[in-house]
């Protein structure tokens, strides 16, 4: 997919040869999360709460994870938001800035289409915004190999 400066979000369809309830475990469980996302986090998912944690994925191996929990309804949504000045740090953002990351399930007949959205790039600086949006749907390719490795492995 392609991005540009102005969009504000990101979209990848991934279909799973899983079943609903083992794509749910792996997407919200934070132990296993952190094995195929490549982070080590510090306390589960639930809503509300922040969720802690360190990257492990090469290049990034200490880049703090600092994520909330918006909504787990089970078996159908899970999402979680982090700051803009995790990954951009010499801007100064609003408390209320926030990238919203969603990860939808829905059943099908040979597994789970899971949709994964992150939304909220307008906030970022244009002179930034290009950069971010190439390198999130980059690590979004690789994320969903990572999953659907996952959860059939």
């Amino acid at each position: 997919m392609s991005v540009h400066k102005d969009q504000d979000r990101i979209e990848k369809v991934v279909e799973l040869a899983a079943p609903v309830p083992r794509v749910w475990r792996a997407l919200t469980d934070y132990k296993e999360f952190g094995t195929w996302f490549r982070v080590r986090l510090d306390n589960p998912f639930e809503v509300g709460t922040t969720t802690t944690g360190t990257m492990t994925s090469p290049g990034h191996e200490s880049m703090p994870w600092v994520s909330v929990t918006e909504e787990l309804e089970h078996q159908r949504l899970f999402a979680f938001s982090w700051p803009p000045s995790a990954i951009d740090p010499d801007t100064v953002y609003s408390e209320e800035a926030k990238v919203r990351v969603e990860f939808r399930l829905e059943p099908t007949a040979n597994g789970t289409r899971l949709t994964i959205t992150e939304a909220g790039f307008q906030q970022f600086p244009e002179a930034k915004r290009l950069e971010v949006l190439r390198s999130n749907e980059q690590g979004w390719e690789i994320q969903a190999r990572n999953v659907a490795a996952h959860v059939v492995g």
